[in-house]
């Protein structure tokens, strides 16, 4: 079965740093894309960051500079470390992965199969 964990969540200061992390059972994370994902109260869920099988990395404009996705092969893990955290950060994040392809568009959450339960992020 697959399985997406995600934890790291918690509540920090405007300009602090978290590391989420999304632990996968049943495939290996290099096998397929995966992505990262957030909603706020109230507004529609958005892309933040992808990384393909490749190892090609897709950010939204919005945190540029500011995110990076990784993933540890030996332990079948996905990592979104936040840095320069602004209170419009604040939202449930999730991990996302979608079951074919390398193509791994953070603009279509429809795309992807598989979700987390998310994990809170709130930014003060």
């Amino acid at each position: 079965d697959v399985q997406l964990v995600e934890s790291g969540g918690d509540s920090v200061q405007a300009g602090g740093s978290l590391r989420l992390s999304c632990a996968v059972s049943g495939f290996p994370t290099n096998s397929r894309c995966m992505a990262w994902f957030r909603q706020a109260p109230g507004k529609e869920r958005e892309g933040v960051a992808a990384l393909s099988p490749g190892r090609s990395t897709y950010y939204a404009e919005f945190v540029r500079g500011r995110f990076t996705i990784s993933q540890a092969n030996a332990e079948n893990t996905v990592y979104l470390q936040m840095n320069s955290l602004k209170p419009e950060d604040t939202a449930t994040y999730y991990c996302a992965t979608k079951v074919d392809g390398w193509y791994c568009p953070i603009d279509r959450s429809d795309r992807y199969n598989y979700w987390g339960q998310g994990t809170q992020v709130t930014v003060s």
